[in-house]
């Protein structure tokens, strides 16, 4: 079984050093040669010419960054494929695409799975992390082993051509979301002479993670009536952060853009409600 893997960023260069920890053969390409290039001293077969990096490769693993440059790369490699062969995509893309890249290839008469990661770079080299799949149950089932030896646990979401990109792209959504409102909670906290540190402590000794599975349910349950902190209280206390950043000349990412969409709720007469509210619109069927 001969693997091939474009693209040589650092979760394509960590996956492709774990198979060759396995004893795989792996042939690689990276539009900028020198990554790839380096790979070589550890038994990596380098190309420059992508569709050179594809023949006889019996699964071909993409990692790159968009649709473009997925749509592109195989389409360049596509006269080296062997027949039959695999497209396994890692690449965090849009749904569209992926739905349209699987039946795209299989019109041609190669398979393409979408298979989407949580994983950084250190999760790619000793196989631990997340990767997604969803659509043919028959042809995820044929690549499970091979999936299973690069991750800690494969999560199917089913029959669905795209969801697996879908899911994908919510998980980034939220951590991007987190990692904003972080930063302005540190920035408050800065504001307010308190440390990392400390924040670190706070956050040890109370986790607001638990809240989360009570927190959705609420809020996809679409009562706000019984509220256990008011729109209004909440919008308070989110001007009390900002009002501390503003007087210590700092700055936030994300807070007075959630305070404009409380604002906007409460003209509409939200303002006793729960806080969850505001969401009202994302969850509605």
């Amino acid at each position: 079984m001969a693997r091939a893997f474009l693209g040589m960023g650092l979760l394509g260069t960590n996956f492709v050093k774990a198979m060759l920890d396995r004893g795989e053969k792996v042939q690689v390409w990276n539009r900028s040669p020198e990554k790839a290039a380096a790979l070589e001293a550890l038994g990596a077969a380098v190309s420059a010419d992508v569709a050179a990096a594809v023949k006889s490769a019996d699964y071909i693993h993409v990692t790159l960054k968009d649709d473009d440059s997925v749509n592109d790369v195989l389409a360049a490699a596509a006269p080296g494929f062997k027949a039959g062969a695999m497209i396994i995509d890692h690449t965090t893309t849009s749904a569209t695409g992926a739905i349209q890249r699987t039946a795209e290839w299989k019109s041609r008469g190669f398979t393409y799975l979408h298979a989407p990661v949580f994983m950084g770079p250190a999760n790619a080299r000793e196989g631990s992390g997340f990767m997604l799949v969803s659509g043919n149950q028959e042809v995820i089932e044929k690549v499970q082993p091979l999936l299973d030896q690069m991750t800690g646990k494969v999560i199917n979401f089913g029959a669905e051509e795209g969801k697996a990109a879908a899911m994908k792209l919510v998980g980034n959504c939220f951590l991007v979301a987190f990692t904003a409102g972080l930063s302005d909670t540190l920035a408050l906290g800065k504001a307010l002479n308190v440390s990392v540190q400390d924040v670190g402590d706070l956050f040890s000794l109370w986790n607001p993670a638990q809240m989360m599975p009570a927190r959705l349910q609420r809020m996809s349950a679409g009562d706000y009536s019984k509220p256990s902190w008011e729109l209004n209280m909440a919008r308070k206390d989110t001007q009390l952060f900002i009002n501390s950043v503003q007087e210590k000349n700092g700055t936030l990412a994300v807070i007075p853009a959630i305070a404009e969409e409380m604002d906007r709720w409460i003209a509409k007469g939200f303002g006793s409600s729960d806080w969850t509210v505001i969401a009202k619109d994302a969850v509605k069927k």
